[in-house]
């Protein structure tokens, strides 16, 4: 357990006192943020502010990591580093997009195809080492069957495991992306669910068929749970450090870098933790404002009429008079609300199960 502390700890300091340096770097390069004319015009007096501060808790996480695994002595997991696979591949993805942006003053960044391209290699391949190379248990760090709070159902065939992979990371990486439009509302989120699964990964360690003397009749075929709590209490800790200097009046955005490796991590956790359908519940502001713009977009389409005033809904209350911090405040209770059910409903599931 005490490497869960050290990463959070670690990560946290490395992110509280890196991000002012990045926002230096950036700020002398003139890598600002560009605005598009279309979002709402109190957003305008932001153009200019220094984006791509996804790089400082990307770094922040993976040195913590490194670092916990230097000063403890224990070996990192297959698991563990697989996740961060992922969330360093997504950044990586992101960090393309936002610096054509800033470089060519192209709003868009990548183009589609390019974008989609690159996080469809990362989760293509992170999907397939995710269900390579057992353990002595015979486990791999993700199960090919479906999972709410544990694995449920027949084992689906590798093809479309790695199908629904992808469609978790594509769809957690585009849900905090949409999310990410007000100071601090998207990294505040975040902080919960990581948060979250600390105790959702400790949770299953303490109670894994692996310990073969205490284990009960709703032990968890985790593979290695406690390393994915020491991930996600690094990704806690950076993303709570990042949030210093997010935070409205925001000295710096995370961009595209960020919002595309947190969802990655998210998916990643929940994928490697067999709760994948419950990240639904423990994310629902994600949920909630992707939905916003599905509706948006389908209302659009099908009547010619819109059902919010501008998707993603945070702008929706916006355009009705609620300000940036009101609006960010409110959206941090609901996730808060989400992230405290989600853990309800994991612990009632081991409960029945007992």
């Amino acid at each position: 357990m005490r490497q869960i502390l050290i990463s959070g700890v670690i990560g946290l300091f490395l992110s509280l006192i890196g991000t002012p340096l990045l926002i230096k770097l950036l700020a002398s390069r003139g890598y600002g943020q560009f605005i598009r004319d279309d979002g709402p015009q109190n957003h305008h007096s932001k153009r200019g502010t220094p984006t791509m501060g996804g790089i400082a808790f990307i770094l922040a996480t993976l040195i913590a990591y490194a670092l916990t695994k230097l000063v403890t002595g224990e070996p990192p997991s297959f698991s563990g580093v697989l996740v961060l696979f992922l969330f360093a591949g997504m950044g990586l993805v992101g960090f393309l997009d936002d610096y054509i942006k800033i470089v060519k003053q192209r709003s868009l960044g990548l183009r589609a195809k390019a974008k989609m391209s690159g996080q469809l290699i990362v989760g293509v391949a992170f999907a397939v080492l995710a269900l390579s190379f057992e353990d002595a248990r015979k486990l791999t760090p993700a199960s090919s069957k479906l999972s709410f709070t544990q694995d449920f159902g027949w084992a689906l065939p590798p093809v479309i495991f790695v199908v629904w992979a992808l469609f978790m990371i594509l769809a957690m990486s585009n849900g905090v992306n949409l999310t990410d439009g007000l100071d601090g509302l998207a990294t505040g989120a975040s902080v919960m669910v990581f948060g979250a699964y600390v105790f959702i990964c400790v949770w299953e360690y303490q109670e894994s068929c692996a310990h073969i003397a205490t284990a009960g009749p709703g032990c968890y075929e985790v593979r290695d749970p406690l390393d994915l709590a020491v991930v996600a209490a690094a990704l806690m800790g950076a993303c709570f450090g990042f949030l210093w200097w997010n935070t409205s009046p925001a000295k710096i955005f995370m961009g595209d870098t960020g919002s595309l490796a947190l969802g990655g991590a998210l998916a990643g956790l929940a994928i490697c933790s067999r709760t994948e359908l419950l990240l639904a519940v423990l994310g629902g502001l994600f949920v909630l404002i992707t939905m916003s713009v599905v509706i948006q977009v389908g209302s659009f389409r099908l009547t010619g009429k819109r059902v919010f005033k501008m998707a993603p809904l945070q702008h929706h209350f916006e355009l009705k008079g609620w300000s940036e911090v009101l609006v960010v405040v409110r959206f941090w209770i609901i996730q808060g609300m989400c992230a405290i059910v989600g853990v309800g409903i994991f612990y009632a599931g081991w409960a029945a199960s007992n």
